[in-house]
């Protein structure tokens, strides 16, 4: 057999994958731009449209996907499947520690960033359906906490790298296909898929929602940081401010991913874990602890008692604004990044038993994820359950930089712990752009060792996208934000078969391991 020559690996280095898949998701990333400069009201008008549209005729379902995810999974773990080993290998490629830190700095970045001081607060001043206490009270605490736990819970990570990741594991692993998308959906569609232009169609809007979904994250940390440094140290707040901070950023998880996921991928991840660990502790230890360490207890409870309540509210039992604005607008966000997301915990997970992937992004995940926004969110609640600062106008105007800032800088230490918090949500989104990056180009390369070049490619593309958006205004990255809710609609139909390609392919992994008859 003849060896590929020089020039055939170097165009293997730099080439951009699938033609189809790149064509559709750039002319999606120009289409979006070029109809934006052209008239933002009529893209802003359309999106919103459509995102009110969707919320109300497809948000049950959305919810159905994710609680039926969640306890499908759950129930998987617990047989005696799930001893079955991801990616032919008897020990894993990584330490827990790194693991774990990667996937909680992949998802969490939102959560981090823009939610987890706010969004507490936010229900604690306008008190959720579910729920029936007096808004601002003692009594509201535990539902305000609750109601942010069900949106960034077990359901919601479970949906990103649970059934789907254990479908791509075994077709992939074993039987050596593509970790692309439209492999969730060769058990229906068979050979033709993966090799005809319906399959790139599956990846490109995988592709398109993951892009949506990413460079919202990053165009706000820009304004979050520039506000926040402008607030903090005087230094001037503007576009080329916020540039400067796109660039730093993007240079920052451009790196990381070309690296690869043993080298910065993982560094960023551990480094971003210990300082939110640090920065925990140092809230614990001065700030309101035994508010915090109470409110805790009894927000779990009431997202327990109230579970099933919250997870099937509807716009029929509750105001239609609140359903779109928070729990189907959240669950969206999930379904868009689900398959790349599960590509990615797939990649990583080689050498881990099915049951500890599902435990980690289902069970472990969530309950850090739960731990982090009752420190930040129920510091900001005592506070302004205190008179100590006043959040609702700020709020109740969406304006989740400035409720960051202010819960920051209430805590012990001022300004070094606002200071230490803008960094720590600065690298969140580090730990989500060069995961996507790399995820983006596995889907590309369909392999789990893409080019560098092809890694680079789309975490630029993604920083560029945020940079033309700002430029035009922050109004624009909210309409992409609003558009997460339409593409989680193709999405949510190629992740509906793993709900029971997922135990099939568990069943599968642990009779050809030996594990079961």
């Amino acid at each position: 057999m003849t060896q590929p020559g020089p020039s055939a690996e170097g165009a293997k280095r730099f080439s951009l994958g699938d033609p189809i898949v790149l064509i559709l998701s750039i002319g999606f990333i120009v289409a979006f731009l070029a109809l934006s400069l052209y008239d933002v009201a009529l893209v802003a008008d359309n999106i919103s449209a459509g995102f009110a549209w969707t919320a109300r005729a497809l948000g049950s379902y959305f919810q159905l996907l994710l609680l039926l995810t969640f306890f499908i999974a759950i129930g998987l773990a617990m047989t005696p499947a799930a001893k079955a080993k991801i990616g032919n290998l008897d020990a894993p490629e990584m330490s827990t520690f790194k693991w774990l830190s990667i996937i909680l700095c992949t998802l969490l970045a939102g959560g981090g960033v823009f939610f987890a001081a706010g969004e507490p607060v936010y229900h604690f001043v306008v008190t959720p359906p579910a729920f029936d206490s007096e808004a601002g009270t003692a009594d509201a605490v535990s539902g305000a906490l609750g109601q942010s736990f069900m949106h960034w819970g077990f359901m919601a990570w479970a949906v990103l790298g649970s059934l789907t990741a254990v479908v791509l594991a075994h077709a992939h692993y074993v039987k050596g296909q593509p970790l692309q998308p439209r492999t969730l959906l060769y058990p229906i569609f068979g050979e033709r898929l993966m090799r005809g232009p319906l399959g790139s169609l599956v990846d490109a809007c995988c592709v398109i929602a993951l892009v949506a979904g990413t460079v919202g994250p990053i165009g706000f940390l820009a304004t979050q940081v520039s506000f926040g440094l402008h607030e903090l140290v005087g230094l001037p707040e503007g576009y080329t401010g916020q540039l400067i901070i796109l660039a730093v950023l993007g240079s920052i998880y451009v790196l990381s991913a070309m690296s690869g996921v043993h080298k910065g991928i993982q560094l960023l991840s551990r480094f971003n874990v210990l300082l939110a660990m640090a920065i925990g502790a140092v809230i614990i230890v001065f700030g309101p602890t035994l508010f915090l360490v109470n409110s805790y207890l009894s927000g779990m409870g009431a997202y327990v008692s109230e579970f099933f309540t919250m997870a099937t509210m509807t716009a029929e039992t509750a105001p239609a604004w609140w359903m779109q604005w928070w729990t189907v607008f959240f669950f969206a966000w999930f379904i868009g990044y689900a398959p790349l997301m599960a590509i990615f915990v797939a990649r990583i997970s080689r050498g881990r038993s099915i049951r500890e992937m599902i435990i980690a992004v289902a069970i472990l995940a969530p309950i850090a994820t739960t731990v982090w926004f009752t420190l930040l969110g129920g510091s900001g609640i005592y506070y302004q359950l205190n008179g100590v600062i006043d959040l609702t106008e700020a709020l109740n105007n969406f304006q989740f930089d400035v409720a960051t800032l202010t819960v920051a800088q209430a805590l012990p230490g001022g300004t070094v712990m606002a200071l230490a918090i803008l960094l720590l949500t600065t690298i969140f989104v580090a730990t989500t752009g060069d995961s996507m990056s790399y995820a983006i180009a596995v889907v590309g390369a369909g392999h789990d060792n893409p080019s560098p070049y092809m890694r680079a490619f789309w975490g630029i593309a993604m920083a560029v996208m945020a940079a033309v958006l700002l430029y035009m205004g922050a109004g624009q990255i909210s309409a992409l934000q609003q558009f997460i809710v339409i593409t989680a609609i193709p999405v949510s139909f190629i992740l509906l078969p793993s709900l029971w390609n997922g135990p099939q392919a568990a069943y599968a992994m642990a009779r050809e391991q030996g594990i079961i008859d």
